[in-house]
């Protein structure tokens, strides 16, 4: 059995982690040439803006500082640094405030995609008449302005349904490097930004600040279960919105699971309990992170469920109530 602040602190390190594949990604990598015909209703230059930003990972180096904001008081400086070279890229993400926490990732293939990215190839989906992820956001494309000098295209992504969150997006009008991101709740409210401070398209990498945690970033797949648990049962998740897949292939009685739609994610842990539990829930927002935990007993036991991930609260609460037993 984990302790919850373990829990959240191993989410917070892949959300950083996440944080480095949205500026090293461009968010779409891996997307093939947009045929937006078969989905009259969406924006066709949106779509088309989208694909030049998944393939422009694959030809850009650059280097800069970038700042993520999730409240008034809470302001992160980070520096980012991209590089290809010989089928492969190699990306570095470090702290300037705060801990000084650093996630790299080395000679990661070009060809190589993970499962979120995979539901983002729209091109292939698009010619065969599948909207794909498009089923569940509404693109569209309006003014953009100056990110750390560049002149930017805005990319506006409206969520179709309650349980996801919607993004604007501005892209570098020359090379569709993503420049700046924002995530908007429900009520229209940003509720996390980052972007570019500053910018260099070059090869040559910054010089390494001083840090006190360096990760690694994982080349986790689908065929690679997470062999940790938290119990010898097996339990189920009854119910994820539409678009949500698994990120990996964790065994039923995993420490944990985790589902994206291409552009959210989030992870389900369940926690046996020795004790018994008073049935209730507690919420903890932080930007476009919600952490929602819920003790309930099932078939008798006790155990406290928690949702951790770039959803509302509603959804998390669904994803939780959801769960049961399978055997």
């Amino acid at each position: 059995m984990l302790p919850m602040t373990v829990i959240v602190q191993r989410f917070k390190r892949s959300k950083t982690a996440v944080l480095l594949g949205l500026l090293c990604y461009g968010l779409l990598t891996g997307a093939g040439e947009i045929q937006s015909v078969a989905c009259p209703k969406e924006d066709a230059k949106a779509l088309e803006w989208l694909d030049k930003m998944s393939r422009s990972t694959h030809q850009v180096n650059y280097q800069g500082v970038v700042t993520l904001q999730r409240s008034k008081d809470d302001l992160q400086v980070m520096q980012v640094s991209h590089s290809v070279s010989q089928g492969s890229r190699s990306e570095q993400l470090t702290q300037l405030t705060g801990q000084g926490a650093q996630v790299t990732r080395a000679d990661h293939p070009l060809e190589c995609l993970h499962p979120g990215h995979q539901l983002l190839e729209l091109g292939a989906t698009l010619q065969s008449g599948d909207c794909g992820i498009a089923k569940f956001y509404r693109f569209s494309m309006a003014k953009g302005e100056r990110i750390a000098g560049r002149k930017a295209v805005r990319i506006k992504i409206e969520p179709k349904d309650m349980y996801r969150f919607g993004y604007v997006m501005e892209v570098d009008h020359e090379t569709a490097l993503l420049l700046k991101t924002s995530t908007i709740g429900h009520s229209g409210k940003t509720l996390e930004r980052f972007q570019f401070a500053k910018l260099t398209y070059s090869e040559t990498l910054p010089e390494g600040a001083e840090v006190d945690v360096v990760h690694e970033a994982q080349h986790s797949g689908p065929d690679i279960p997470d062999t940790q648990s938290y119990s010898t049962r097996h339990w189920a998740i009854g119910w994820l919105p539409p678009g949500f897949t698994p990120t990996d292939a964790p065994a039923s009685n995993a420490a944990r699971k985790t589902y994206t739609d291409g552009l959210a994610v989030f992870s389900v842990f369940m926690e046996e309990l020795e004790r018994g539990i008073q049935p209730g829930e507690g919420v903890v927002r932080n930007g476009s992170t919600t952490s929602y935990s819920r003790g309930m007993q099932i078939a008798g036991q006790s155990i406290l469920t928690t949702v951790i991930g770039e959803v509302p609260v509603n959804t998390a609460r669904m994803v939780a109530d959801s769960i049961s037993w399978t055997h």
